[in-house]
């Protein structure tokens, strides 16, 4: 049971459920409850199956692509910062939805890079090589399981606090995240500078 639990703790920290909670509200602000959880499904569904993908032939990838885990931090941030620029600036924007006609939203940014972002695709691998494959596989599955949970249930529980405390949170929501995309691309970059200098 140690070696399951092990594998769970470090994906855990790395997919930070908690701080996705308000990053999803404020990225699906004003849509339905039933489009909103739509995307929920969609999400996590795709962050299953490109962990999954990491899990069994991410090295293999990596290496066909020519491509490191620096770069998806700094792709990733990239998407995260244009997202969070155009939400504090054009808060009334028309918003990619199901409701618009475009499912896209909960494939990217919601389910990559925001559920398994750098972070997670490295704790993904990192466990397969201590724990190995079974381990590493119950712990995606279980953390996953909790995100599902908490996407459908939490933004119903934050809505009670009014329509006006939930636009404040989404909107400070907004700003977090660009400051975590500012800190993957500062992350990326750090790391491409010490990987080109060893």
């Amino acid at each position: 049971m140690n070696i399951y639990l092990e594998a769970f703790l470090p994906l855990f920290v790395a997919i930070n459920l908690p701080g996705i909670l308000p990053l999803f509200i404020g990225l699906t602000e004003g849509l339905s409850v039933s489009a909103r959880r739509r995307l929920v499904v969609q999400a996590v569904t795709t962050a299953f199956v490109v962990s999954v993908l990491i899990l069994f032939a991410g090295q293999i990838i990596f290496r066909v692509l020519g491509i490191t885990v620096n770069d998806l931090r700094v792709g990733g941030g990239l998407i995260l910062l244009v997202l969070s620029i155009s939400d504090l600036l054009f808060g009334d924007y028309k918003r990619r939805s199901p409701e618009n006609g475009d499912s896209s939203l909960g494939v990217v940014p919601l389910g990559i890079p925001l559920i398994v972002g750098p972070a997670a695709i490295t704790t993904i691998l990192v466990a397969q090589q201590s724990f190995g494959y079974p381990a590493t596989l119950v712990s995606l599955l279980v953390n996953l399981g909790l995100v599902l949970v908490v996407l459908f249930y939490g933004p119903q529980l934050l809505q009670k606090l009014g329509s006006a405390t939930s636009k404040a949170i989404a909107k400070v929501a907004s700003l977090f995240l660009a400051a975590i995309a500012v800190a993957m691309i500062r992350a990326g970059i750090l790391g491409m500078i010490a990987a080109a200098g060893g």
